[in-house]
């Protein structure tokens, strides 16, 4: 099979695979919450032009957000209080919303806590005249309006659905009874009817998946975990892929695939419910014409994610082959002290054996790492030209 019939097929694989995944709102396995680097970006993605770009100096000047231990706990918790408060809403006056009304208090006081954490920390924040001043003039401030909106954006970093308490215990008890149903049936007469009532049973219970809330959420929790891959990549920040890094600016890509899933999401929500308003065939077909306009939008995501997931998946292969580099350069710095050795037993010509046969393999690793930096050279060229070569 031809090298270029390989990178064809893996391309198409991995795209396929991230499809997949999108459209059903659930990534095989699960992950780790996003870092607070990659939810930061994500976020950017929600915000104006001018507090990207505040936030892109910070970044680059090595400013941080605070910390609150991981905005996709900050997402779950809000997801909560919104579900308990609607919850009480619903409840007739009684000791069950007094209950819920007790609990969305109780939840509403950790996102404060959290709120005043991210905005009002004086530790990240000019706090002082000079200090905002200073900051202004390097580009760094961000406005008290601005770190609310930043805040709000926080609270909507993708991550799995944790769901309320009740449902995890009740998916985990279903999800439970049916692999013990279908076990105790497996090899008996009534095996395919125990199969069956099993499946039923455990019908929607996804306990080793993580599932997400819309195929947008996905989508940003997948570019985001290939960031976090991509830059924590030992082999990404080595000497063999600088070139790379200069070519693709991972932070720059992952907020421009937010902000235009952001607006695309804002876009189609706005279709669905002028779809639903009107009566009018007419204009019925022109929101319908306008929805399927916005097709090739989605499908470039996509792609464009699918792009970093290439990426991830050669650095990986590639850090295989930086280890062997490693293993390579251990073995040659030994070269003295074995030649040395060989010497007192008079056996020269093994010793030169060894270090041609060691010269070929740091040769063939050097090769291979070539062959790695031209797959990445079309997944990044795929990438810069959609977001229109940022840097």
């Amino acid at each position: 099979m031809s090298e270029s019939t390989q990178y064809e097929e893996r391309r198409a694989r991995i795209s396929l695979q991230v499809r997949q995944w999108c459209e059903r709102s659930a990534i095989t396995g699960t992950h780790a919450p996003l870092s607070d680097a990659a939810a930061v970006l994500i976020a950017a993605g929600h915000l104006d032009s001018p507090t990207r770009q505040v936030l892109t100096h910070r970044r680059r000047a090595g400013r941080t957000i605070p910390s609150i231990g991981g905005f996709g706990a900050l997402r779950l918790l809000t997801d909560e209080y919104h579900q308990v408060v609607r919850r009480a809403d619903s409840l007739r006056s009684g000791p069950a919303q007094l209950l819920f009304k007790y609990r969305a208090t109780e939840l509403g006081r950790k996102l404060q806590s959290s709120r005043s954490a991210v905005v009002m920390s004086p530790a990240h924040y000019g706090n002082g005249v000079r200090a905002m001043r200073r900051d202004r003039r390097e580009g760094v401030h961000l406005d008290l309006d601005q770190r609310e909106a930043l805040f709000r954006a926080l609270q909507r970093t993708p991550a799995p659905i944790a769901g309320t308490a009740l449902e995890r215990a009740g998916n985990y008890a279903r999800g439970t009874a049916a692999e013990r149903l279908g076990q105790a049936a497996e090899n008996t007469p009534m095996a395919a009817v125990g199969r069956r009532v099993a499946d039923a049973i455990g019908r929607g219970v996804d306990l080793d998946n993580d599932r997400f809330a819309d195929s947008y959420d996905t989508l940003l929790y997948l570019s985001g975990m290939l960031f976090d891959r991509i830059d924590g990549s030992a082999v990404w920040h080595s000497e063999h892929f600088a070139i790379q890094r200069y070519q693709l600016d991972l932070a720059e890509e992952l907020t421009q695939i937010a902000v235009d899933t952001v607006a695309l999401r804002g876009i189609r929500t706005e279709l669905d419910e002028a779809l639903h308003a009107t009566h009018s065939d007419t204009a019925r077909q022109q929101i319908e014409a306008r929805q399927n306009a916005l097709k090739p939008v989605w499908d470039q995501l996509v792609d464009r994610v699918a792009a970093l997931a290439r990426i991830g998946d050669l650095l990986s292969r590639a850090e295989v082959q930086l280890r062997s580099v490693l293993a390579v350069n251990r073995a040659m710095s030994l070269d003295s002290r074995i030649d040395e050795l060989i010497s007192r037993s008079g056996d020269r010509e093994l010793s030169a054996e060894n270090t041609h046969h060691v010269g070929d393999q740091f040769g063939g690793v050097e090769e291979l790492m070539l062959t790695y930096q031209s797959a990445l050279y079309g997944d990044i060229a795929e990438l810069t030209s959609w977001s229109g070569g940022n840097k």
